[in-house]
């Protein structure tokens, strides 16, 4: 039995490129505002990412990770930035839709007291 440890191997690295990828498409459905296809990719990033780290990976090995790590990181900044965009605009419509409310409801009242 082995106790070395396995290098980055090639299905790593098509994995962290599909991880990149997928990250991508997230990001690209995010400007459409396509919010649950997001939510689905990012329970199969995780899978990958998950799949990808279970063997540890070599020194020789470290560089290509942290730049695939360094674009990821780059990649979930923006999509984060547009979810928080997107978070305030549904708030931000919800005060809207209650202030209609309000002023509707206060017009009823004025229209009961005539």
């Amino acid at each position: 039995m082995s106790t070395e440890t396995p290098a980055l191997t090639l299905s790593q690295t098509r994995l962290l490129a599909t991880v990149i990828k997928t990250t991508r498409n997230m990001l690209a459905l995010a400007e459409q505002e396509a919010w649950d296809a997001v939510a689905d990719l990012e329970v199969l990033r995780r899978e990958d990412l998950k799949r990808c780290f279970e063997i540890p990976v070599q020194d020789d090995k470290g560089e290509l990770v942290a730049e695939a790590l360094a674009v990821l990181l780059h990649l979930n900044e923006e999509l984060m930035g547009q979810l928080k965009t997107a978070r305030d605009q549904v708030a931000e419509e919800g005060n809207t839709q209650i202030r209609n409310l309000e002023a509707a409801s206060e017009y009823q009242k004025m229209r009961l007291i005539r």
